[in-house]
């Protein structure tokens, strides 16, 4: 069982920069893979970034590629993401999940845990 809460989120301009946080409640943070995943109104839920448990292995959405970046730190059980470069098209809901399968996949479905989500609005 792990417990999800993120938060960083905020109103930037076009071209600004936010960072996310996600705080994870766990014993056993090293044993999840982590990823942030995006929900605009009236859209699906979309992959945006993974990190493997060591956090040696990254992934993200081809849309954010080159202006995200994610990280974790396991000593205090913390999953960040670095936006730079914002576009309107980033505004949505942010969510962290967490998969205890060190397999790597993009679909929400297959991650058990989530957090409450933090709003991101990019105003052109």
């Amino acid at each position: 069982q792990v417990q999800l809460v993120e938060s960083g989120g905020g109103l930037v301009h076009s071209g600004g920069s936010l960072t996310l946080s996600c705080a994870a409640t766990t014993r056993t943070f090293t044993t999840y893979a982590m990823a942030w995943f995006r929900q605009a109104p009236g859209k699906e839920r979309d992959f945006v970034a993974g990190i493997s448990w060591s956090g040696g292995r990254t992934y993200y959405a081809d849309s954010v590629k080159g202006r995200f970046t994610v990280s974790r730190d396991n000593a205090k059980n913390t999953v960040t993401l670095q936006m730079n470069s914002l576009k309107p098209e980033d505004t949505a809901v942010y969510y962290c999940a967490a998969r205890p399968i060190v397999v790597h996949t993009t679909t929400p479905r297959e991650y058990p845990y989530w957090g409450q989500g933090t709003q991101v609005t990019v105003s052109s």
